[in-house]
């Protein structure tokens, strides 16, 4: 049987994501705060506003506090001479082996948090669909995409 994957992501991931789910946070505190002073000026019934502020708050905290901490925790991957095994979810754990004679290309992508906090998303591309490995170092990354590629190379030779 093959071991769980053993490498994690990087912990700057917790952050990013911290602020991610901050930033969506505060766009569902927009539309609550819409809904408040709707139900305000047309006089709607008051469980209204109290449901808005619990979803509000309950959302806050899935998505900046616990979401992000779970998420950290499983995200495993292994990258191994005949395939790259991936680990990860919140409540059903998915495990997922991409054959490295699947492999297409491997990628790396950057947005603005991920750049601020010097971490990239390796994307590995097979014919079926894109894998990704969040929040990797930059230097990490890099050494990933390069390594991935030479094994899919080699694996494609090897057929």
């Amino acid at each position: 049987m093959i071991m769980e994957p053993q490498t994690r992501i990087s912990e700057r991931a917790l952050k990013v994501w911290r602020i991610s789910g901050t930033i969506q946070s505060v766009i569902i505190g927009l539309v609550g705060a819409a809904l408040i002073i709707l139900s305000i000026v047309f006089s709607w019934p008051s469980w209204i506003i109290g449901l808005t502020v619990v979803i509000m708050l309950g959302y806050s905290y899935l998505y900046v506090y616990l979401f992000p901490s779970l998420r950290w925790k499983r995200w495993r991957y292994e990258v191994r001479e005949q395939e790259i095994e991936l680990q990860q979810g919140i409540f059903i754990i998915k495990r997922t082996l991409v054959p490295m004679i699947r492999v297409q290309h491997v990628d790396t992508r950057q947005g603005p948090l991920l750049r601020k906090y010097s971490l990239a998303t390796v994307a590995i591309s097979t014919a079926a669909t894109v894998h990704e490995i969040p929040a990797v170092d930059v230097a990490e990354a890099d050494e990933l995409r390069v390594f991935i590629s030479k094994l899919a190379r080699v694996a494609d030779e090897d057929v």
